[in-house]
C-alpha cells in the first residue's frame, strides 16, 4: 500500500474535508479525491461518506485511521528530525495570545530548551484565537493557546487552566467618587469612571458587567490599547477603570497601583485550551511541551 495515500487519507480523516485536507497537503482537491478513491479501490471499502459540508469516516475508515495514523505521524518524526544531526535542536512553534503567552507559557518553557537530548528550540508567534486555530491547523504552530476549544476532528483541546478577572482603577478614582457612594450604587456609580480596554467593543468590561451586573457598561472606551499589559498601564496612570486577569494586576493591586473596585462572590472566568492538531502527541518535543505547560497550569491556579 502507497504511504503516500495514507499520509492523505489519515489528513482527510483528521481534517474532516477534502478541502481542508488539500489545503494541509499543499495539493489540489481533485488530487486529493483521486488518491482516496484510489485507496478505496484497493481496499474494496468505502472509507468516508461525503456529506454537504465534509466528509465522516465509515467504521472501516475510521480503524484504519487508527491503526496507521501514530506509525505515520513516528515516520514524519523521523524525516523531520534527521537520522545524522544529534546535535540539532528540534523546533517548537508556539502560538498564543501576546499577554498570557508571554507572562505564563514561555517562561513556562525555557526550562525545556536547554541543550540536551530532549531539548528544543523554542519559537513563538502571537495572535487571535481564530488565528491561532488556523495557523495550527495549517501546520504553521504545534502548540496553540485560545479560549476557543476548537471544533471538528482536525484539532485536539484540553482545558489549561481559568483566568480569574478583576474590575481595577487607580485609587484616584475611589476618592473622586468616594467608597460609600460605590457600595450604594454599586454598578451606576461606575458610569462615572471613564474605560480602558483592548478594543472598541470592550470584550473584558462588557463580558464583566453581563456576568457581575446582569447589564451593559454605559460609559464608552476612553482609552483604546491592543494589549492588557498596555491596558494595566493606563489604569495605573488613572486613565479610567479596566477589566483585568488577575495574574497580570496581582502585583500593581499588591503594590496599591490599582484597587479592586468590586469582589463579587463568583469571580467571572474565562477558560484557556491547549490544542494541537490530532495525532501530533505522538511526537516527543510536542508531547513534553505539552506536558510541562498542563504541569506549570496547576501552580497557576
Amino acid at each position: 500500500m502507497d504511504l503516500a495515500l495514507l499520509r492523505t487519507f489519515v489528513t482527510v480523516h483528521r481534517a474532516g474535508s477534502f478541502t481542508r485536507a488539500a489545503a494541509l497537503l499543499g495539493l489540489s482537491q481533485p488530487a486529493v479525491t483521486s488518491q482516496i478513491r484510489t485507496l478505496e479501490r484497493q481496499l474494496g471499502r468505502p472509507l468516508f461518506l461525503r456529506q454537504a459540508r465534509g466528509v465522516t469516516p465509515t467504521t472501516i475508515g475510521d480503524e484504519l485511521a487508527h491503526k496507521a495514523a501514530p506509525h505515520l505521524d513516528a515516520l514524519v518524526e523521523i524525516t523531520e528530525t534527521g537520522l545524522d544531526d544529534e546535535s540539532s535542536l528540534r523546533s517548537l512553534h508556539l502560538a498564543g495570545p501576546p499577554e498570557f503567552t508571554a507572562e505564563r507559557a514561555l517562561p513556562a518553557l525555557t526550562g525545556l530548551t536547554g541543550e540536551d537530548n530532549q531539548g528544543f528550540a523554542l519559537r513563538a508567534s502571537f495572535g487571535t484565537a481564530e488565528e491561532t486555530l488556523e495557523g495550527l491547523a495549517a501546520g504553521h504552530h504545534d502548540l496553540a493557546i485560545t479560549t476557543a476549544r476548537p471544533r471538528g476532528a482536525l484539532l485536539t483541546a484540553t482545558a489549561l487552566c481559568d483566568e480569574e478577572h478583576v474590575l481595577v482603577a487607580a485609587p484616584l478614582w475611589i476618592e473622586r467618587i468616594g467608597a460609600g457612594h460605590l457600595l450604594d450604587k454599586g454598578a451606576h456609580a461606575l458610569e462615572d469612571i471613564p474605560v480602558v480596554e483592548v478594543h472598541e467593543s470592550l470584550p473584558f468590561v462588557s463580558r464583566y458587567w453581563a456576568s457581575v451586573f446582569d447589564s451593559r457598561p454605559a460609559a464608552p472606551g476612553t482609552v483604546i490599547v491592543p494589549d492588557l499589559r498596555a491596558v494595566l498601564a493606563c489604569a495605573v496612570a488613572g486613565a479610567g477603570l479596566a477589566v483585568l486577569p488577575r495574574y497580570l494586576c496581582a502585583d500593581a493591586l499588591a503594590r496599591g497601583e490599582v484597587v479592586s473596585l468590586h469582589e463579587p462572590p463568583v469571580p467571572p472566568l474565562r477558560t484557556y485550551f491547549l490544542a494541537v492538531r490530532t495525532g501530533t502527541l505522538a511526537m516527543p518535543h510536542i508531547a513534553r511541551a505539552h506536558e510541562w505547560l498542563l504541569r506549570a497550569a496547576a501552580d497557576w491556579a
